[in-house]
């Protein structure tokens, strides 16, 4: 496991504060880029929850966040955190759909969030290191 996955897991397990799926992706991608936690923590602050309104996905937006901060801006680099997240979630990357779909098979809410944050996390580190920003 990689650093940045790590923070991400000790981010979805803390308590308090809540870190939202945002900023559990965001964070740990942060300091390197020279962003401290601390500004991550309240730039991401109102995109968990599909920005608070069931739309895009908290995941997602930080994980496009992330490559923003790290200078990654070339469409057709972002397309493949776009394409890999769409393709593992039959197509979307609305929160209230990924949601309702968790909540057929029963499954609780927080690991189905644990998850798609691990998965933004995994997928903006490959994009990293194949660019060249990461070692």
């Amino acid at each position: 496991m990689s650093k940045y996955m790590d923070r991400a897991k000790e981010l979805r397990a803390c308590q308090s504060p809540h870190y939202n799926c945002a900023q559990s992706v965001l964070l740990p991608f942060a300091p390197d880029a020279g962003m401290s936690e601390e500004d991550a923590f309240r730039l991401a602050a109102n995109f968990g929850g599909g920005m608070q309104m069931g739309s895009v996905c908290g995941a997602f937006t930080g994980g496009m966040m992330a490559l923003g901060l790290w200078g990654v801006d070339d469409r057709t680099v972002v397309q493949k955190l776009i394409r890999a997240m769409k393709g593992n979630h039959e197509g979307t990357l609305e929160c209230s759909k990924l949601l309702a779909k968790n909540a057929e098979t029963g499954l609780p809410r927080k690991p189905h969030c644990d998850g798609m944050v691990y998965e933004a996390v995994a997928l903006v580190e490959e994009i990293l290191r194949a660019e060249g920003k990461i070692g």
